[in-house]
């Protein structure tokens, strides 16, 4: 290796863990390290969690990979580091930035009554943002609501990749586009709107600066270093929410192309020159560091069923077997749970198979219900929007399957491309390098590394029309309006 060839660091603080990956500027990853948080029994929920266990294992994790990088002789050559973490989720600071209180996460619901609040005050002032229990503010107004006495200590407000960049450097009251979004911030022009102080009586001196993903932010500590093991001169940068470092690290790195991302639920995030306008609120907005838009919507219906219903030996087995199969002429639906978010709302909708069919036949109509659902969000997408979907760029464990990779892009009718590593982290440590390139794309384009593309073919495309019209059908027939 070339001793002048910079290194990355991206840090990914995930529900259940943190990954920190040390790459290349050409995609060459050099180092990483998972630690895993030893969570409670009886925390199923994950409605809070303590920001200084955040802090313990994220150093724990970057003093790893430094030794890795020390031991290969290349430390010195880490230039720039940058983190990403859970969207929605929130901690109060109080004046010396020490957490007053647990991190609400994004996955505590007990703001439901919040979010009908914070809905109703954004409507009303020209907002479409449509707040959930998932999202920032409504944990904000709940907490002033029910921890009163706490509340009144609060200096700052932070998101976690807010508080990993604080202890890293020192610097405190920054955040990003993308962490400040689900907190209520107007990324069209650019300011907290009035109505969070004015009707929701949240003091807006809370809440932080927010600033383009991959702005320097302030260089590692003294302190830091020496509880990390990092080098001298190692800038930290903005950082951005998971779901965003899914979508860079997946190669949507630039207008017309699109990510999709199958775990347990499908989301769509993807870059436009102008904001996508959905008064419904299905659609949201993230701003794009380079000047772009990040739409983007996550539907409730995924790969859960694929868990939860075979083990890894019957999917391979699956897997192999579907090819025997597609295009099927069988129409499944396989939501797990009442009631959908995207690409349409309708809270009573269940999820629907067909009949008597045998286990290999379910699972192909299941993969294709998928599929049709994916096809239905874009179609949704370049209705709302002048711009078109160029290419859709995969990520999540349903990307792993290549007969489904097949089956997505003749529904879609457009090419599906996947990366050789498309983590969290690694969208953070391209966010980190943006600076040095120039640009995400950039950054993107030169350490991102492709596994596989593939193309749809127009005769198995044209067989899928009449699935897909059918799926459509059985929709509408439960009710739901389109």
């Amino acid at each position: 290796m070339n001793k002048s060839q910079p290194i990355f660091i991206g840090i990914d603080i995930g529900t259940q863990g943190i990954r920190t990956i040390a790459i290349g500027y050409n995609g060459t990853i050099y180092a990483a390290s998972t630690v895993t948080f030893n969570l409670a029994k009886g925390n199923e929920l994950r409605m809070e969690q303590s920001p200084f266990m955040w802090w313990k294992h994220t150093a724990e994790s970057i003093r790893h990979v430094a030794n890795s990088l020390k031991e290969q002789k290349i430390l010195n050559q880490v230039v720039s580091l940058s983190v990403t973490s859970t969207s929605g989720t929130v901690i109060p600071l109080d004046k010396q930035y020490e957490p007053l209180y647990n991190a609400l996460m994004y996955s505590d619901s007990r703001s439901a009554s919040e979010a009908a609040l914070c809905r109703e005050a954004a409507f009303a002032a020209g907002h479409y943002t449509a707040f959930s229990s998932s999202y920032g503010l409504p944990k904000i107004v709940w907490f002033h609501k029910h921890f009163p006495q706490i509340a009144k200590d609060v200096c700052l407000w932070a998101h976690p990749t807010d508080y990993i960049i604080g202890k890293l450097t020192g610097q405190w009251g920054i955040t990003d586009y993308t962490s400040a979004f689900k907190s209520g911030y107007d990324l069209n022009n650019e300011k907290w709107p009035e109505y969070i102080e004015k009707t929701l009586k949240i003091p807006v001196k809370s809440l932080p600066i927010v600033l383009p993903s991959g702005t320097f932010a302030g260089k590692v500590s003294k302190e830091c270093m020496e509880e990390t093991g990092l080098p001298e001169n190692v800038s930290v940068t903005l950082g951005l929410t998971d779901g965003c470092a899914s979508q860079f690290a997946s190669g949507s790195l630039s207008p017309g192309n699109w990510n999709t991302t199958i775990g347990t639920t499908l989301v769509i995030k993807g870059i436009t020159y102008e904001p996508i306008i959905d008064e419904k609120g299905i659609l949201y907005n993230h701003r794009h560091p380079d000047g772009y838009w990040m739409p983007g919507g996550a539907s409730n219906t995924g790969g859960d069923w694929i868990s939860i219903d075979y083990s890894k030996d019957e999917l391979a087995y699956l897997n192999s077997k579907a090819y025997e199969y597609f295009p099927s002429r069988w129409i499944s639906y396989p939501l797990r749970q009442k009631g959908e978010r995207f690409p349409f709302v309708f809270p009573d909708i269940q999820g629907f198979d067909e009949p008597g069919l045998t286990k290999e036949q379910l699972f192909i109509s299941r993969l294709e219900g998928v599929a049709y659902l994916e096809r239905m969000a874009y179609e949704m997408i370049e209705k709302l929007s002048s711009e078109k979907v160029k290419a859709v760029f995969t990520a999540g464990g349903g990307s792993s399957s290549d007969v489904w990779l097949t089956i997505r892009s003749n529904v879609l009718k457009k090419p599906i491309i996947k990366m050789k590593h498309s983590d969290g982290a690694i969208g953070a440590a391209i966010v980190a390098a943006a600076s040095y390139f120039g640009s995400i794309q950039e950054a993107g384009e030169n350490m991102l590394k492709r596994e596989k593309e593939v193309m749809f073919e127009e005769h198995i495309s044209e067989q899928y029309e009449e699935g897909y019209e059918r799926f459509i059908q059985a929709l509408k027939k439960r009710g739901v309006v389109l």
